[in-house]
């Protein structure tokens, strides 16, 4: 059961390669600090936040053994 969660179907990202935008399956789309905030919050699943060495939070996909699915090779959009 995913309690409403969505799920991260695309991504935009900015010309360094950043991820800047999450494209949801609802047709939604957050940006960055948004999405950090829904994962918080159990909004979008698959998907967790950390800190990083930088001492910024960032989002990653849970670690699943699947490399299709993380994040950075998602579909852009």
């Amino acid at each position: 059961m995913d309690n409403g969660q969505q799920e991260v179907v695309g991504v935009r990202k900015n010309g360094d390669g950043d991820i800047i935008e999450l494209k949801l399956d609802n047709g939604t789309v957050v940006d960055y600090k948004t999405a950090q905030h829904m994962v918080k919050n159990k909004e979008i699943k698959n998907l967790n936040v950390f800190r990083g060495r930088d001492g910024d939070e960032h989002l990653r996909s849970n670690a699943d053994g699947d490399p299709s699915n993380n994040l950075d090779n998602m579909p852009t959009y």
